[in-house]
């Protein structure tokens, strides 16, 4: 697990990589909640999903955003950090240029930018979204949803509860084709303190079903398959 330096449009970002051994593996981007909260590259939260990318066999990337520990520049209310993710994708995909797809992983407040990149990125085929701060961020870019994924959430989440994100995300069209899963975690809170477990076993569940299906998306012929 490299430890790699990226220009980005505010300096230098710092991250973690760790390449696939196949050179037409698919790429996965893991950004982490807010920096202003605490959030950076190293929470329990960031590293599992990482985990669980490179587990099978993603060329796997995380990073800390602007101002957030060797990283360069300072907070920018999303507007930067939507760049910097854009870039630390871009650099992905340059050391992966035979990458099959993309996925995007997120927490917190690098949910609601990962869910930004999405609508912006045609290339990304699936997404996990983890606490999405829907009372904080308006969500209704996402119109339609272009890509299918999953949505985790604690029930006993204070900041974000889960009513809340439920009613939002309910209000958000998809493409045809396209499903949004969700998946309520009982007793966790925002941060999934004390029950990461569960969380992994959700992100487990789901990327296993779901990847095998995008494999075969994928293959299918005819100009654009499903995302």
């Amino acid at each position: 697990m490299p430890d790699v330096i990226i220009p980005g449009p505010a300096g230098r970002l710092e991250g973690k990589y760790t390449p696939a051994k196949n050179a037409t593996a698919p790429v996965a981007l893991v950004l982490h909640a807010h920096p202003r909260g605490g959030g950076h590259m190293e929470t329990p939260v960031s590293m599992m999903l990482y985990d669980q990318f490179k587990a099978r066999g993603f060329s796997v990337l995380r990073f800390n955003f602007r101002g957030v520990g060797r990283s360069q520049g300072s907070y920018d209310q999303g507007l930067g950090e939507l760049s910097d993710a854009a870039t630390a994708l871009d650099w992905a995909q340059a050391h992966n240029p035979g990458a099959s797809y993309c996925w995007v992983a997120g927490h917190s407040f690098g949910a609601w930018i990962a869910m930004q990149l999405l609508m912006r990125r045609p290339e990304i085929a699936g997404f996990i979204s983890v606490s999405p701060p829907t009372n904080m961020y308006d969500f209704t870019f996402l119109a339609p949803c272009p890509a299918s994924g999953l949505i985790a959430h604690g029930d006993s989440d204070a900041i974000v509860p889960h009513d809340d994100m439920i009613r939002a995300m309910g209000k958000v069209r998809s493409q045809k084709g396209i499903t949004i899963s969700t998946d309520i975690i009982p007793g966790a809170g925002h941060l999934f303190r004390d029950h990461l477990t569960e969380l992994e076993t959700s992100v487990t569940t789901y990327l296993d079903k779901r990847l095998p299906e995008v494999e075969r998306e994928k293959a299918e012929p005819g100009p654009v398959g499903k995302r």
